[in-house]
């Protein structure tokens, strides 16, 4: 079951890229550093307002099913029971998800295809600098597992 949730959770991320990007890799903005998405506002591809408002839909879209849906296969479907069953089955789907991200998305995707190419920002390429690469390895390898601790422990609370 563990493998088919990951899926569902990769499923889930890959969606709202794709939607995301439908009309443009602009409009998804908010995952570039912040040089492009000053730039593409100089271009008057988008606006500070637009890039804000878009950050707090993706963000939403994102988080609330790792803090929702996550604990809910595990404890609900799964029937996990305690703190540690729970922390290792929802670590194991954060961390395949977080794997599909930062290889399938970030290195495949975004570095190696011009689907995410945002027209005049070409010359701030790659869009995934070296710094900003570490910060997401970090936040998959520690962020993930400390986020399925917290999870896991509210879960055993109120169970």
């Amino acid at each position: 079951m563990i493998i088919i949730e990951s899926i569902v959770m990769c499923f889930w991320l890959l969606l709202i890229c794709i939607v995301g990007t439908a009309n443009g890799a602009v409009g998804l903005v908010v995952f570039y550093e912040k040089d492009v998405q000053e730039r593409a506002v100089e271009l008057g591809l988008t606006t500070k307002e637009k890039i804000k408002r878009n950050s707090m839909i993706v963000s939403a879209l994102l988080f609330a099913p790792i803090l929702t849906l996550v604990p809910y296969m595990v404890y609900g479907i799964n029937g996990a029971n305690g703190f540690w069953s729970g922390f290792w089955q929802m670590t194991a789907i954060l961390l395949i998800m977080g794997l599909f991200d930062r290889l399938f998305i970030d290195l495949y995707w975004v570095g190696h295809t011009n689907a995410w190419l945002i027209p005049g920002t070409e010359d701030l390429k790659p869009y995934i600098p070296l710094k900003t690469k570490l910060v997401k390895w970090t936040f998959t390898v520690i962020g993930f597992p400390l986020i399925s601790a917290a999870m896991a422990g509210i879960m055993t609370l109120i169970q």
